[in-house]
């Protein structure tokens, strides 16, 4: 069964940068596509960002497109999620998940438990 665990999280100023890490145990992480997505307190989960299998193709949401860079290292079963110029409005618990590409979260079946990411004004 895949396993995700998410790292990186952290206090940062506004316009400071977080690298998240996504770190996955099982074989098979390579035929899935990854994505970020992220949950503020009070609102429900939106996708930020996601990648192919190979890395092929990625795909953003407008709130953090230009900011943000998801990357992905199958020989450490590690997808990364580079986020630069970071907006109060970043603060969320940022989870990973490996499945079929796409932005919706049903699309996802294996899911991290979360990174704290907090950005101060």
């Amino acid at each position: 069964q895949l396993q995700l665990v998410e790292s990186g999280g952290g206090l940062v100023q506004a316009g400071g940068s977080l690298r998240l890490s996504c770190a996955a145990s099982g074989r098979t992480f390579i035929t899935y596509a990854v994505a970020w997505f992220r949950q503020a307190p009070g609102k429900e989960r939106e996708f930020v960002s996601t990648i192919r299998w190979n890395g092929s193709s990625t795909d953003y949401a407008d709130a953090v497109k230009g900011r943000f860079a998801i990357s992905r290292d199958n020989a450490k079963n590690t997808v990364y999620l580079q986020m630069n110029s970071l907006k109060p409005e970043d603060t969320a618990v940022y989870y990973c998940a490996a499945g079929a590409y796409g932005r919706l979260p049903d699309r996802y079946g294996a899911w991290g438990q979360g990174t704290q990411v907090t950005v101060s004004s």
